[in-house]
C-alpha cells in the first residue's frame, strides 16, 4: 500500500510530466496540497523534500516551491542508447513478431529496448509515458491506446515533443498529433475482406468490429463501402461492435443470439475484426455444430499464426508484422540521427502498407447454390 507522502509525490510528478507545471513555475502551495489529499503539512513537506532532492523541484526562500528544468537534473544521461517500444500487448498474437522485427535492427545499432504494454488502457499508457519522460529515453515506438477514442494523455506526447524525444506510431495514430506513423490501409483491408465474400455470392454478411481502436472503425468503413460499391443492401443488424474489454464476451453472445434465429435468417458469412476474434467465433460455431465454410464462411485479418493452426485454415488479410517492426526501428533511428546532426538530408515520411488477401479454406463460393 502506498504511503500518503508517496501519493502526494506522484501527483506532483504527474503534473510536471503532463506539462501542467512548466519549468520555473510555482507549484501548488502546501496548504492546497494538504486540503487536496487530506494530509498533514509534515506529509506534504516529505513529498516535496523527496522531489527537491531528486531534482524535480527547487525552493525559493520565502517564495514557495518551483518546478525545476528537467534537463538540469542529469536525467538526460540516464539510460542512454535506449529506445522504448509501447504496444497494446506484448506476449501474444502478432505483437511478438512486430517487436522482434524492431528489436533485431535496434540491437545491431547498439540500442537497448525497453518493452511496455498498455493493455489498451489509457491509465496504463499514462504511467508508461511518465516513466519514459522520467528516464528520458532516446526515442519511442508507440502503438496508440484506444486510438478511436479521445485520448486523455495528449499532454504527455506534447511533453515528449517539448523534450525533443522523437516518437513514431504504428498500426494507428492519434490524429490530432499528426505524428510519423507506419500503418496498413485498414479501410481498404475491410473492403477487400467484404468484397471477397460478395464476389463469392454472399449478401447476408455479418461484421464484427472493435471500435475503440482506429483500425476497427476503418475496417468497418471498408465493409460498408464494399456493400455500396457492389450494390448489396446493408443490414444494420449485421454490424456488431465491441470494445477491447468485451472481446471475451460480447461478440460470442451476439453471435449466439443470431444463431437462435431460424436457419434461413442466419448470415452466410462473417467478417471479423482480426484472426483472434475469428478463432473465438469459430468456437461458438463448433459448439452449435455449424461447419466452416460449409454452413457459414469466415474471414479474418492479420494473417497471424492463429489463421494457420486450426483445422480451419483462415482466409485473412496480410499484416506485415516483422517488416513493420523493422521499418519502425529504421524510422526512429533516422529521427535520432537527424536530431544528433546526422542524416540532415533524409526526410522521413509516414508509411502505409497495402493490404493483401490471403486465401485459404474458410470461405466458400455459394453462387452455384443460389
Amino acid at each position: 500500500m502506498k504511503t500518503k507522502h508517496s501519493i502526494v509525490r506522484e501527483y506532483i510528478q504527474s503534473k510536471i510530466l503532463d506539462g501542467t507545471y512548466e519549468p520555473h513555475q510555482k507549484i501548488s502551495s502546501e496548504s492546497e496540497l494538504m486540503e487536496r489529499f487530506s494530509v498533514s503539512r509534515h506529509t506534504v513537506r516529505l513529498a516535496i523534500g523527496d522531489l527537491v532532492n531528486q531534482g524535480w523541484l527547487y525552493r525559493k526562500q520565502g517564495a514557495g516551491t518551483y518546478c525545476a528544468e528537467r534537463n538540469e537534473t542529469g536525467s538526460n544521461d540516464y539510460n542512454r542508447k535506449n529506445i522504448a517500444i509501447i504496444t497494446t500487448n506484448i506476449s501474444n498474437y502478432i505483437f511478438p513478431s512486430i517487436i522482434q522485427g524492431a528489436e533485431s535492427l535496434l540491437s545491431k545499432n547498439d540500442y537497448q529496448v525497453s518493452l511496455y504494454s498498455t493493455d489498451n488502457d489509457h491509465e496504463n499508457e499514462k504511467k508508461i509515458l511518465e516513466k519514459i519522460l522520467t528516464y528520458n529515453v532516446d526515442g519511442v515506438i508507440i502503438e496508440p491506446t484506444q486510438s478511436a477514442i479521445s485520448n486523455p494523455n495528449i499532454n504527455y506526447y506534447l511533453n515528449l515533443e517539448k523534450s525533443n524525444i522523437p516518437y513514431i506510431m504504428i498500426n494507428a495514430y492519434y490524429d490530432e498529433l499528426e505524428p510519423l506513423s507506419i500503418t496498413i490501409d485498414d479501410e481498404k483491408g475491410g473492403f477487400i475482406q467484404t468484397e471477397h465474400l460478395i464476389e463469392q455470392g454472399h449478401e447476408n454478411i455479418l461484421g464484427f468490429f472493435k471500435t475503440d481502436d482506429l483500425q476497427g472503425t476503418r475496417r468497418m468503413k471498408g465493409y460498408l463501402k464494399a456493400h455500396r460499391s457492389h450494390h448489396v443492401q446493408i443490414r444494420p443488424s449485421n454490424i456488431i461492435t465491441y470494445h477491447t474489454q468485451e472481446i471475451m464476451t460480447k461478440p460470442q453472445e451476439e453471435l449466439e443470439k443470431i444463431l437462435e434465429l431460424p436457419n434461413e435468417e442466419w448470415p452466410t458469412a462473417i467478417v471479423c475484426y482480426n484472426d483472434e476474434l475469428a478463432m473465438l467465433l469459430l468456437d461458438v460455431l463448433r459448439k452449435k455444430n455449424i461447419k466452416v465454410p460449409e454452413d457459414i464462411s469466415l474471414i479474418g485479418y492479420d494473417n497471424s499464426l492463429l489463421s494457420r493452426v486450426s483445422e480451419v485454415k483462415l482466409t485473412t488479410i496480410k499484416h506485415p508484422q516483422s517488416e513493420m517492426g523493422e521499418a519502425a526501428a529504421k524510422m526512429i533511428l533516422n529521427l535520432i540521427n537527424r536530431k544528433q546532426g546526422l542524416n540532415k538530408e533524409e526526410v522521413e515520411e509516414s508509411i502505409v502498407y497495402e493490404p493483401e488477401l490471403i486465401k485459404r479454406n474458410s470461405t466458400k463460393d455459394i453462387r452455384e447454390l443460389v
